[in-house]
């Protein structure tokens, strides 16, 4: 079959069932089978009964609910609970209700034990009386809690108790989803237990308030967003500007990757502590239910979501690289069968398999390509050279797309100048506790953004680029045979002043490790390909041979620093910001270095020093040491699995602990695996070249003489370049730093320069370079404690321990001295290649 027939298979969706409960998977909501992406407007509050509960008129709900359904609506959000009869009206015209519980969160709730329980034993209430309706969209357990009360309360203690409210819920009707309403003000607040993320944001700038939805898709990470309230008051503005202004905005939030949103509202009656609100008039409807223009608006923008249905598209090329994935490639082909996208074709590359991959692929209406096995990097420049598309986008063979998928990348390529667009990629759903212990495990495929919209590196398992630009690179570098290629591309990439960008909306379902040989051994592949990357871009790692990312990442069970607080909020002057956010703080390097590979090390070191105790008991002090370091990993890995957050929710409080238990450990094993792969393809403290020229460790001065003007910075990077080009990995002094050239040698030593030019008659120049070594401190006392070990064993007559430790001090300075030796060369090398040449050209 050819790709045409493939598409128009494509091109036929489910449609959602209406009796079926709304579900959250990823970043959207569905209802069954199909994708629900919410339609609707808010609905009161009305006018309170003698009771002090909102009045729903029967015939006003009956003639609202049927007219919002004529006009495109699936979906009513209330501010208080309905009436059963509310949820029965509400399903015979197809919509589905968020209902708002509430309860009394514009005071400090929390400083008194029996309000808080209250609280509780009212949500549950309150939930029970609607548990099971098919018409229950979400509940929401709470709307804008005051910025001043939840400063006065505190963060954790809110979170805490949002938290609560959601388990009260959650055991009244444990298929409802559950979210709390939030807003600008305490965007802070982090609550992981929400089923979708639900927000509240005015802003009349359409660029400001696309830019604060991109914000909001990492505030709320792998779960679904919706906008559950955005309008403008036409009373202030105009029904014209709030008709173009709430078409913009409804637009601009399915595009973004949003799960829905909610226009506030669906008519200006609107009262609120039992008063009519007379000067604010946000309504789709005038009081007396007369449309306005924003009604229509409202109507055209939900008629076809998430993108126009009259949009241009650009031919795709689909390609998936498989090596022996005959228990993943048809689920694979299957979700490119569901994808809904006009104008794409299907490349599988077979890259040698010896199972039934291929035969499995042949099955389905693709372009297949069988080769010899050369490896991932292969297999994808095999697919790029066969790709007719504008846009070539890459998915792993164990992953699967999410139906807009292609509408996602192929939109963010329209509205952008990027080069690359990538997106989220999140464990299939239903998979078991196993599976969900694994993906809150380290060392998953992730991305990291400079930005909420710019990525500094896109996962392999889910990017596109656009072909013209991957083919001026020369596509996907061959030596990278298992992983790090993503990395590489992304890099040369922006090396040649491209740019990444990162649409929320693209989401793929990737498979993760289920076993612990296969986790090992994908661990161990990585660290093998950071050693691959490192001897090619070694200027992007830091002297203990670690990747130094520029921007943020991005994944599920990313270890932080022991003791710290990686986050601190910003609330403005007497927390009167508008916008108050977490900001990131980056924590020292201490703390980070139980998280590294290297920390194993450490370990393995002190065990040495311990059992040197057996020869000199006073190093016996060296086991406590030892012992807390080895506790640091398991702390930190208990402290990750205690913040997992489980796609299915632990059945008991062992199956919890269980699966806590697997999450700390596999925290404990990845940094191991991933060190063992690191050693095994020279990645290592000790990989830096040495000299034997000791004597070449001393600092020195160098001149130059120049016949003709240059700027200082030109010879500086004259300089640079001729470092670069002997194989100097350098760094550029920064604004505060006295020196100007920094050539990195190894962990332990490196070499500085600073340049002095000299001005002279006729624009003639004395150029100075004043070169001297720099070790490592740590390196320096580490070397005189083992001196100082030594001599104390040689004083009681410990010889052998005596003669152990000064090996090793010896060795350790020896090491000192050669990689400071070594920078300096390389110095004085690239000195000596620029007097070489000619005046005229240097």
């Amino acid at each position: 079959m050819n790709s045409a027939s493939f598409l128009n298979v494509g091109l036929s969706a489910p449609l959602a069932d209406p009796s079926a409960r709304v579900a959250s998977r990823g970043k959207f909501l569905f209802a069954g089978d199909a994708k629900f992406y919410v339609r609707g407007a808010t609905y009161g509050t009305f006018a309170l009964d003698p009771e002090g509960r909102e009045r729903f008129d029967p015939a006003t709900v009956e003639s609202d609910f049927a007219f919002m359904s004529v006009n495109g609506l699936n979906a009513v959000r209330t501010y208080t609970v309905p009436p059963r009869w509310v949820l029965d009206a509400a399903q015979r015209h197809g919509l589905r209700v968020m209902v708002g519980v509430p309860w009394e969160q514009h005071v400090a709730f929390l400083d008194g034990a029996a309000v808080a329980r209250r609280i509780e034993s009212r949500v549950r209430r309150y939930a029970s009386e609607c548990a099971g309706h098919p018409a229950i969209l979400c509940y929401a357990v709470g709307n804008e809690i005051p910025g001043p009360v939840v400063r006065w309360l505190g963060p954790r203690r809110v979170e805490r108790f949002v938290e609560r409210l959601y388990r009260a819920v959650k055991a009244e009707d444990p298929r409802g989803l559950v979210t709390y309403v939030n807003y600008p003000t305490t965007e802070y607040l982090q609550l992981p237990c929400l089923d979708l993320v639900a927000f509240n944001v005015y802003l009349e700038t359409q660029q400001k308030f696309e830019a604060y939805l991109a914000r909001l898709q990492h505030v709320a990470g792998d779960r679904p967003l919706v906008m559950a309230e955005v309008g403008l008051d036409s009373r202030r503005h105009g029904e014209k500007a709030q008709a173009l202004t709430l078409d913009r905005q409804l637009r601009g939030i399915f595009e973004s990757g949003c799960a829905g949103a909610f226009a506030f509202a669906w008519t200006d009656e609107w009262h609120r502590g039992g008063y009519a609100i007379e000067d604010w008039d946000f309504g789709l409807t005038r009081r007396d239910r007369t449309p306005k223009p924003a009604l229509a608006a409202v109507r055209e923008a939900f008629s076809s979501v998430p993108f126009r249905s009259d949009r241009r598209w650009p031919r795709v090329s689909v390609v998936v690289c498989a090596f022996n994935a005959q228990g993943t490639i048809g689920e694979c082909l299957d979700g490119l069968r569901a994808v809904e996208y006009p104008n794409f074709e299907v490349i599988v590359v077979n890259d040698g398999s010896t199972d039934a991959t291929g035969t499995i692929a042949a099955r389905y209406p693709v372009r297949l390509i069988t080769t010899p096995n050369r490896g991932l990097s292969n297999a994808r420049n095999t697919g790029l050279e066969s790709a007719a598309g504008e846009i070539v986008a890459y998915l792993d063979s164990d992953a699967f797309p999410d139906p807009q998928w292609l509408q996602y990348l192929a939109a963010a390529f329209c509205d952008s100048t990027f080069v690359g667009i990538g997106g989220p990629n999140l464990a299939p759903p239903g998979l078991g506790r196993i599976a969900d212990c694994f993906d809150n495990a380290p060392g998953g495929p992730a991305h990291v953004l400079l930005s909420d919209r710019e990525a500094e590196h896109i996962p392999g398992c889910n990017m596109a680029f656009r072909r013209e630009k991957l083919v001026e690179i020369g596509g996907f570098d061959p030596a990278l045979r298992i992983a790090g290629d993503d990395v590489d591309v992304c890099w040369r990439l922006q090396a040649r002043g491209g740019s990444l960008g990162f649409s929320p909306g693209a989401v793929v379902w990737h498979h993760r490790r289920t076993t612990l040989r296969s986790y090992w051994k994908q661990q161990r592949g990585y660290g093998r390909a950071e050693a691959l990357l490192e001897k090619k871009w070694p200027e992007k790692y830091n002297e203990l041979g670690h990747l130094t990312w520029g921007g943020r990442i991005y994944a599920k069970g990313i270890p932080q620093a022991l003791g710290l607080r990686p986050q601190r909020i910003y609330h403005g002057s007497w927390g009167s910001a508008p916008y108050q956010s977490l900001q990131e703080t980056a924590p020292n390097v201490l703390a980070s270095l139980p998280l590294m590979p290297e920390w194993y090390l450490a370990i393995l070191a002190l065990a040495g020093l311990s059992l040197i105790g057996a020869l000199w008991a006073p190093l016996l002090w060296t086991l406590p040491l030892l012992v807390a370091a080895a506790l640091l990993p398991v702390w930190q890995s208990a402290l990750a699995a205690r913040k997992a957050v489980y796609e299915t929710p632990p059945s008991s409080a062992l199956d919890s602990l269980r699966a806590r238990e697997l999450t700390a450990f596999l925290h404990v094993v990845q940094p191991l695996a991933r060190l063992f792969g690191r050693i095994q393809y020279g990645l290592t403290m000790w990989r830096a070249p040495v000299t034997f020229a000791l004597w070449r460790a001393w600092p020195r001065r160098h001149s130059i003489w120049n016949e003709r003007w240059r700027s200082g910075s030109a010879l500086l990077e004259a300089l640079e370049t001729a470092l670069r080009d002997g194989g100097a990995v350098t760094t550029r002094g920064g604004d505060y730093d006295a020196w100007d050239l920094e050539v990195r040698s190894g962990a332990l030593g490196s070499a500085r320069a600073l340049m002095l030019v000299e001005e002279h008659d006729a624009g003639k120049q004395l150029v100075r370079v004043r070169a001297w070594p720099r070790w490592s401190t740590a390196a320096a006392v580490a070397a005189l404690v083992l001196c100082a070990l030594a001599i104390g064993a040689g004083r009681d007559g410990a010889w052998a321990a005596c003669g152990i430790l000064g090996a090793l001090a010896l060795g350790t300075a020896t090491r000192i001295v050669q990689e400071c030796a070594a920078a300096m060369t390389q110095i004085d090398t690239a000195i000596g290649k620029l007097l070489e040449i000619p005046d005229r050209q240097r």
